[in-house]
């Protein structure tokens, strides 16, 4: 099974970037600021939710985007440590959606303690209701992981075998579709998960009110 958001472009920019922002903190601390951003432009896009980018859809251009990230900046802003937890990325986006006219949409945290297959779960549950993950990974032990180190990011999509988690060898399996830097790389969850430090990010999912 495969599954994968309709996700939107700017140009031919898969999502925003955060290296287009303005200021020298938000260019290299300006992930978390970023993932909130793309969530906002497809929620409007995907949901109607337009009160939360109130800029032009089709398309989404790259000056408005930048602009946008502006007022994201006080709500998710870099720090010297970064957006390390879950729960500052949390209240942030929370704020913003309130702010916004959207105090109905909260926030679902994912620990990064949990078994991967748990975390499995509950990703693939939230991107077949439409909605994106944005995706916390700090310290990792695998070198094919650098580029996500101390980093948020969206994940965008799934496939696993025809038997859910389950791939042919009977070994549990499940492929993510990351997105950042504007770019899509498809990774296997379990190792990005399983960073081998005891320090360690999670997901944050998106929740109604009613849902929670």
């Amino acid at each position: 099974m495969k599954k994968e958001l309709d996700y939107f472009y700017i140009g031919d920019s898969l999502g925003g970037n955060q290296e287009w922002f303005s200021g020298f903190m938000m260019k290299k601390g300006g992930c978390g600021a970023e993932t909130a951003c793309d969530i906002s432009v497809y929620l409007a896009k995907s949901f109607g939710m337009t009160n939360l980018y109130p800029y032009s859809l089709s398309p989404v251009k790259k000056e408005e985007y930048v602009d946008f990230a502006d007022k994201m900046r006080p709500y998710l802003s870099p720090r010297p440590m970064g957006i390390n937890r879950l729960d500052i990325y949390m209240d942030g986006i929370e704020k913003y959606f309130r702010d916004a006219g959207s105090p109905d949409l909260i926030t679902e945290p994912v620990d990064g303690n949990l078994p991967w297959e748990e975390a499995a779960e509950k990703l693939r549950a939230e991107i077949d209701a439409g909605y994106p993950v944005a995706c916390l990974i700090l310290k990792h032990k695998n070198p094919k992981m650098e580029d996500f180190v101390w980093h948020w990011f969206l994940l965008i999509g799934y496939e696993t075998g025809e038997n859910g988690c389950q791939a042919e060898d009977g070994e549990a399996h499940l492929s993510v579709k990351t997105v950042t830097y504007s770019e899509a790389q498809w990774l296997d969850f379990q190792e990005l998960w399983e960073t081998g430090y005891r320090e360690k990010g999670g997901l944050v999912l998106l929740k109604r009110k009613s849902q929670s």
